[in-house]
């Protein structure tokens, strides 16, 4: 079954139209950004398909755009694609209880073999972004002019490589519109600091997935 048949009857709702609008104008506004940081300072952006050291960081996303990610994913993934996300999710969580300042079970453990996994967002497919359109903004507005290797010292402690350089001018370029979505949230009567989560978390719990956070 393709994603257009799965999920033809499933219609876009209004916060989801708003939050795509939102990322309309912050994709407008990165690339302003970018563009002006190329033109009138000589700095040039080095990420680039392919590389995805940043999908190894703890994504925050807030309740919002964990809605839009999941509609979409119900509207264009493939019941395979799903069953394939799902599984990495699960992944993902076991692999974050199973640090060691965190709680696991002895099943899971007895169960699961992390030993050679790669803890990336369960959205990365191929060194790609699979829900790339509906991506966070904090992804959206991460850009830096270091080696991309540098990124991995970010989530490797025995990383040599030196440390990645920012450009946070891209983040306070587009601060107006995450306002615009934090705004939205509380004027759904919602505290918004209390709807931010790791990306996997507010996945699993969109899905229905039974292990989700309770």
């Amino acid at each position: 079954m393709g994603s257009e048949e799965f999920g033809a009857h499933i219609q876009i709702e209004p916060q989801a139209s708003f939050v795509n609008g939102v990322y309309s104008s912050v994709d407008e506004a990165a690339a302003r950004g970018l563009d002006r940081l190329r033109s009138q300072d000589g700095i040039i952006s080095t990420c680039k398909l392919g590389c995805y050291h940043c999908c190894r960081y703890h994504i925050l996303t807030n309740i919002a755009e964990a809605h839009t990610l999941a509609q979409y994913i119900k509207r264009e993934f493939s019941v395979d694609q799903i069953n394939d996300l799902r599984i990495r999710t699960q992944q993902w969580h076991e692999w974050d209880n199973s640090r060691p300042d965190r709680y696991l079970s002895a099943n899971i453990k007895q169960q699961t073999d992390l030993s050679n996994y790669d803890h990336c967002c369960p959205l990365l497919v191929n060194g790609a972004c699979s829900a790339y359109p509906v991506r966070p903004i904090v992804c959206r507005t991460h850009f830096v002019c270091s080696n991309p290797l540098s990124c991995s010292a970010a989530s490797d402690p025995e990383s040599t490589e030196e440390a990645r350089v920012v450009l946070k001018s891209i983040v306070a370029a587009t601060s107006v519109f995450s306002k615009a979505l934090k705004d939205h949230i509380e004027n759904a009567g919602l505290d918004f600091s209390r709807s931010i989560m790791l990306l996997p978390h507010w996945l699993a719990i969109k899905m229905d997935w039974d292990f989700a956070l309770s």
